[in-house]
């Protein structure tokens, strides 16, 4: 035991060691992954440096960073072993159906089975359960009647606040329709209907479909870098976990909400 123990050790000091171990963690256990664009915004952030956590929905099949090829050139397959499947308001990252090279982060709406529309922007979803758990799992939110069925308005604005509309995106012909207006579907078995968090910029599902399971490669772990702006570095934000961040963002919002009260009960605007 003790000499396997050493031989190990060695093995793992040596260059061909190194090289084996790195990537065995960026193919099977974390990958970090830069936040290029808003379309998460609040959640996260564009400049948040993160691990994904590569081992959260299975196994994705392992690809060698940069240059995205497969380690098996000869298969098309995206996955080597399934695990967890994501949850309704999971995000998720994943390689899209239209692009399966490059990797997007988004929150999981819908998933197999469910639908949904969008009117006025407003998401709208009947879970596949059914309206008898629809109301019993959402009596504190909107719920309409529409083709016989119950459709809950906007299921995830109270429990994630990151989830948020720009007011400056109307409906006067110079934005895609997808935004406004989105006919109901279905979704299909083994894929999970995405949209990002900055809900009027975001190049998410609704554009070109839903996810397939074998397309789903982790989820965000935490934040171990983040930079804004002006290249100032975010303290306040390595280290989190995304839940951290809801956390933080559910807080703020409630003291917002407590110092406009106090405002408006001493007649201060």
């Amino acid at each position: 035991m003790k000499e396997f123990l050493y031989k190990t050790y060695k093995f793992s000091n040596s260059w061909t060691g190194t090289v084996v171990i790195v990537l065995f963690i960026i193919f099977f256990i974390a990958q970090a992954f830069r936040i290029p664009s808003g379309s998460m915004k609040d959640s996260l952030l564009v400049g948040d440096h993160l691990f994904a956590k590569k081992f959260a929905y299975g196994i994705s099949m392992p690809h060698i960073p940069f240059i995205e090829m497969s380690i098996m050139p000869w298969s098309d397959r995206l996955r080597l072993v399934d695990g967890d499947k994501p949850k309704r308001g999971d995000i998720v990252i994943f390689r899209p159906p239209h692009n399966p090279k490059q990797h997007y982060v988004k929150r999981c709406v819908a998933l197999p089975g469910d639908e949904l529309f969008v009117s006025d922007k407003n998401l709208y979803v009947h879970h596949h359960e059914g309206d008898e758990w629809i109301k019993e799992n959402f009596k504190d939110y909107e719920i309409i009647i529409f083709g016989e069925k119950l459709w809950v308005k906007n299921p995830y604005m109270k429990i994630h606040p990151g989830i948020h509309h720009d007011e400056k995106i109307q409906n006067n012909g110079r934005y895609h329709m997808e935004l406004f207006e989105f006919a109901p579907i279905r979704v299909d078995k083994d894929h999970y209907f995405m949209m990002g968090d900055n809900r009027d910029h975001s190049n998410d599902s609704r554009f070109w479909g839903a996810v397939p399971y074998e397309n789903i490669e982790g989820a965000p772990w935490f934040v171990y870098f983040s930079v804004g702006e002006n290249w100032e570095i975010r303290w306040d934000r390595i280290g989190k976990t995304p839940t951290d961040l809801e956390q933080e963002s559910h807080l703020d919002l409630a003291i917002q909400e407590r110092i406009k009260e106090d405002k408006d009960d001493h007649g201060i605007y």
